[in-house]
């Protein structure tokens, strides 16, 4: 009984983190062999290695890790790529021009996933119309994000609801062109293809 106890307390503290490492070889075709090889060379910690996103420039690792084995656990992944970024997740209250700005920043640099999360806080602070045009936002970073974890199919298949959620919104909201994502998101359902732009 202790020991249980004691192994559920363990898992309270792990805390969760998105790791990226530099990637030159890897592409989205390889993150399940990733995520298999990565457990295997962290096999001697207590990790949770949930998911794994390939991008141009960099492997995303979601992870959940003491903090004070996230070091270890990060040595220990090197044979994928060198360490370019840790980002530590939790709940964080941000004000709305600020997402704005860091949901662009990783939309233009991959990070889809922290992307999603930036305009939900945005997405939390709107209202009517707005509040569709940020869930047609967050629809493409999810899919190109599902298209990082090899899931092409699904992340084709999110564009019908990329562009229910943008409908005959404005040609703009505040610097991102609306009318160019609703054009590149019936592109890309006509080719089946999730090609990654910036906005």
């Amino acid at each position: 009984m202790y020991k249980r106890l004691k192994k559920s307390l363990h898992h309270v503290i792990m805390q969760r983190y998105m790791l990226h490492l530099k990637n030159t070889i890897y592409t989205p075709k390889n993150s399940r062999d990733l995520i298999y090889t990565a457990r295997d060379l962290a096999s001697g910690i207590d990790v949770s290695i949930r998911v794994v996103r390939v991008a141009g420039k960099f492997v995303e690792f979601d992870v959940g890790v003491e903090k004070e084995n996230l070091d270890k656990l990060i040595d220990l992944l090197s044979p994928i790529g060198p360490i370019d970024n840790i980002r530590h997740v939790f709940e964080e209250k941000i004000e709305k021009e600020q997402g704005l700005i860091d949901g662009i920043y990783y939309f233009n640099h991959e990070r889809f996933w922290e992307c999603h999360e930036a305009f939900e806080g945005v997405w939390k602070q709107c209202f009517g119309r707005e509040k569709e045009i940020i869930q047609g936002i967050i629809l493409f970073a999810v899919a190109f994000a599902h298209a990082q974890e090899d899931d092409l199919k699904i992340g084709i298949g999110m564009l019908r609801r990329v562009l229910d959620k943008l409908g005959t919104s404005p040609s703009m909201y505040h610097s991102i062109d609306l009318e160019r994502l609703r054009k590149k998101a019936i592109e890309m359902r006509q080719t089946k293809t999730l090609t990654i732009f910036e906005i």
